[in-house]
């Protein structure tokens, strides 16, 4: 066999880069549904934690709340609970019942990892806000599939999808913004109805800020791969 019957280097690293390319492709295509596919599962998973913990199952249930603790505090006073009397419980509720000790302050009552109890329920693994970021970049998604079609037919394959303006952007982030650090700082306190609606503008806004630059990007990496390989 003749040398140039070989496939040279040239060539093997020419197929890698087409198999990457195309990989690249398939996964543009269908980024929007990846996306939405992995935040679901963000913001289903801390459902589970009291679930299991209702079950019994403290185990794998605390393998979920540490498992989301760098991504939220988990303050038992910001968090829904599930399976108790009540699905919210003010820090004045938690320390006269005596489900955590008084005085403590923010830190010291993230450090207690209070998971709640049988009377008072089970904490879900995310905060009130967080969950309401989460969730809204959820639904937030599930609408952009939905008129992205639309969207597309009208713009045509080569134009520039409509962005949110920065400064729009910031608007939506300013609510948030005002609520956590006030609080933060302990000139007031925050309710589960302040909470959820701030955390659910700064979500629905992020979708809409940041998946039209995603898209775009996308769609030029659909258009630069190379054909399906025959």
């Amino acid at each position: 066999m003749s040398v140039d019957q070989h496939p040279t280097e040239s060539d093997a690293s020419r197929r890698l880069t087409d198999a990457i390319n195309r990989l690249a492709a398939s996964i543009a295509r269908h980024w929007l549904a990846i996306f939405n596919t992995v935040v679901f599962i963000f913001f289903a998973l801390p459902f589970l934690a009291p679930v299991l913990m209702n079950a019994g199952a403290t185990g794998p249930a605390n393998v979920i709340y540490r498992l989301y603790g760098p991504a939220c505090h988990q303050l038992p006073d910001r968090s829904v609970f599930l399976y108790g009397d009540e699905h919210f419980h003010s820090l004045e509720e938690l320390e006269a019942n005596g489900y955590i000790p008084p005085g403590l302050n923010a830190l010291q009552r993230q450090a207690l990892r209070w998971q709640g109890s049988v009377e008072a329920g089970w904490k879900i693994a995310l905060c009130q806000r967080d969950l309401a970021i989460y969730g809204a970049i959820f639904v937030s998604g599930l609408v952009f599939g939905l008129l992205r079609p639309a969207l597309r037919k009208r713009i045509g394959p080569d134009g520039k999808w409509p962005k949110m303006p920065v400064w729009v952007f910031a608007l939506f982030l300013l609510p948030i913004a005002i609520d956590g650090f006030s609080q933060l700082f302990g000139l007031r306190t925050s309710t589960p109805a302040l909470r959820f609606l701030t955390g659910a503008l700064m979500g629905a806004a992020t979708v809409w800020f940041a998946y039209p630059y995603v898209e775009e990007a996308m769609q030029d990496v659909v258009k630069n791969a190379p054909p399906p390989a025959g």
